[in-house]
C-alpha cells in the first residue's frame, strides 16, 4: 500500500505557515506500515490541485489531501476532487444539519458560505468529524486507469474496456487538532484494511531530557543492533527541539494484548539502558512529570524567575492538577524586584548567591515547601560577567539550599525555553534524589 500526501494552501508556498501536517501525517503513516514516498504541497487553485492529484494516483493506491475544505471562495479543495473524479458536487444534508447543531449550541447564526462544506463530490461519502469543526473528511473512491495498455500518462479514470484499479482520496481539514483525529481514527484504519493487513501495530515513546542525540545513540547502539536482528520491536530517535529527545518504540503483533507486552518488556530495558534520562511516556511532559513528583510527595512549589519571565510558570499550570501542588510564580525581572521582595543581596544577579536567594526567598513569600529560582543571560549582551546562554538554577528543599549552573545554546528564545525545561529538570532530579546536577550543569551548595 503507498500513501501520498497532498497539502493544500498558497500559504504554505509562501512560506506563511510550516506544513507540519504532513510530517505528522508521513509519521502516521510509517507508523502503520503504509509506504509514502512522495509528499506535494500545492496553492488554492482547482486546476493545480487536480494535476497533483492525478500525478500522485498515477503512481500511489492512495492519496491524503490536506486542506482546502473551509466555507470561503479560495477553498476548492472538494471541487478539485470532484474534476478528478469525473462527476458533479452534491450537498449531504446529514452535514448541514451538523453544521447548524454546531452554530445553534453555540448561540450564532450559521452564514450561508459555510453550506458549501456540506458539497461532497458525488460518490465520496462525509467522515463523521470526531472532533469539533465545521469541515468534514472525505473519502473518495476512484477507479483509476492501471495496468492495461495505454496506462503510461494515465490522467483520469479509463473509459469503456481499459483496465481499472481501486484508489482512494481522502480529504481532511488541514486545522492540526481536527486533522490528526480523522488520520487517526478514520483514514489509518481504513488504509490499513485496504491493505488486507489484520496485524497490530502499537508504539510507546520515552521522553528523554540530558542527553545528546548522538549521545542517547551511543548508550543504546548495542541494544539498536540486537533489536535488528529480531526485527520486532523497532526504535527510532525523534528530536523534539526544547522538550528533548524521543526514543519511540513499536511493537507489531496478532493482537493489542501482545503488542502491549513486547513494549513493556522493551520499556524496561531501555529505562535500565537510560536511568534517569527518560522522564516521561508519550503524552507525559516535563511539568507533568515534576508533578507527579511534588503530588507523591506532598510538597507545594513556589517560583521566582527573572531570565524565563514567567515561562515555567506557563508551563506548570499547563499540568493537570497543577492547583494542588503549585503555589505560584514571582516574575522578578527587575534587579529591584530581587532585592526588595526576595531578599537577594543587592549586587549582580546573574550568580549562583542569586539564584540560591530567590528560591529561599520565593518559597518564602510564598509559603510553598520548595522554592526553584531560575537567573540569567538570554542575550544577546553579556550581563554581570556572564556570556548568553549561562542560566542559573536556584533550589530551596528541606533544610538545604543549592544551585546549579548551566551553559544552555541557541538565541535569546531558545535560550529561555531550555531554561524552563532544565529548572524543571534539575528539581526532578532533587526529587527523585538523583545525583545528576541537571542538564550540562555545575552544581553548588550553600
Amino acid at each position: 500500500m503507498r500513501c501520498e500526501v497532498i497539502a493544500v494552501g498558497t500559504e504554505l508556498l509562501l512560506g506563511q505557515i510550516v506544513d507540519t501536517n504532513s510530517s505528522w501525517i508521513g509519521e502516521q503513516l510509517a507508523l502503520a506500515g503504509v509506504d509514502s514516498h512522495f509528499q506535494t504541497k500545492v496553492g488554492d487553485n482547482v486546476e493545480r490541485i487536480a494535476s497533483v492529484l492525478r500525478i500522485a494516483l498515477d503512481r500511489s493506491d492512495a492519496v491524503i489531501v490536506c486542506g482546502g475544505l473551509g466555507p470561503t471562495h479560495d477553498d476548492v479543495t472538494r471541487e478539485a476532487i470532484a474534476e478528478v473524479m469525473g462527476v458533479g458536487l452534491v450537498r449531504d444534508a446529514s452535514v448541514v444539519a451538523r453544521i447548524e447543531a454546531m452554530f445553534s449550541a453555540r448561540g450564532r447564526r450559521m452564514p450561508d458560505n459555510n453550506l458549501r462544506q456540506a458539497d461532497i463530490p458525488e460518490g465520496a461519502a462525509a467522515i463523521d468529524h470526531p472532533q469539533p469543526g465545521t469541515a468534514p473528511g472525505l473519502v473518495c473512491p476512484i477507479a483509476w486507469p492501471g495496468g492495461g495498455e495505454g496506462d503510461e500518462g494515465a490522467s483520469g479514470p479509463g473509459g469503456a474496456g481499459e483496465r481499472t484499479v481501486d484508489k482512494v482520496v481522502y480529504a481532511v481539514p488541514g486545522v492540526p487538532h481536527e486533522m490528526r483525529a480523522i488520520v487517526e481514527q478514520v483514514i489509518v484504519p481504513d488504509l490499513r484494511r485496504r491493505a488486507g493487513d489484520t496485524s497490530v501495530i502499537l508504539s510507546r515513546t520515552l521522553r528523554t531530557w540530558g542527553e545528546s542525540e548522538s549521545g542517547l545513540a551511543e548508550r543504546l547502539a548495542e541494544r539498536i543492533r540486537q533489536l535488528d536482528e529480531i526485527g520486532n520491536p523497532t526504535l527510532a530517535f525523534l528530536a523534539s527541539g526544547v522538550e528533548g529527545l524521543k526514543v519511540r518504540v513499536t511493537a507489531k503483533g496478532p493482537d493489542e494484548a501482545s503488542c502491549k507486552e513486547v513494549l513493556g518488556h522493551e520499556e524496561l530495558v531501555l529505562r535500565a539502558l537510560l536511568g534517569d534520562l527518560v522522564f516521561g511516556v508519550d503524552d507525559e511532559t516535563m511539568e507533568i512529570a515534576v508533578g507527579a513528583l511534588l503530588d507523591a510527595n506532598r510538597l507545594s512549589l513556589g517560583l521566582a524567575e527573572s531570565v524565563t519571565g514567567g515561562l515555567v510558570g506557563a508551563r506548570l499550570t499547563a499540568a493537570p492538577g497543577a492547583s494542588a501542588w503549585f503555589r505560584g510564580s514571582i516574575v522578578s525581572y527587575a534587579s529591584e524586584v530581587k532585592f526588595d521582595l526576595l531578599d537577594v543581596p543587592e549586587g549582580p544577579v546573574v550568580t549562583a548567591e542569586a539564584a540560591e536567594a530567590m528560591a529561599a526567598g520565593a518559597r518564602r513569600v510564598l509559603d510553598a515547601d520548595v522554592g526553584l529560582s531560575v537567573t540569567g543571560v538570554a542575550g544577546p549582551a553579556a550581563q554581570d560577567g556572564e556570556e548568553p546562554g549561562t542560566v542559573y538554577v536556584g533550589l530551596a528543599l528541606g533544610d538545604q539550599v543549592e544551585s546549579v549552573r548551566l551553559r544552555l545554546p541557541g538565541d535569546r528564545e531558545r535560550v529561555r525555553q531550555f531554561a524552563c525545561i532544565s529548572a524543571l529538570d534539575v528539581l526532578r532530579h532533587r526529587l527523585s534524589g538523583s545525583s545528576r546536577g541537571g542538564h550540562l550543569g555545575e552544581r553548588t551548595k550553600a
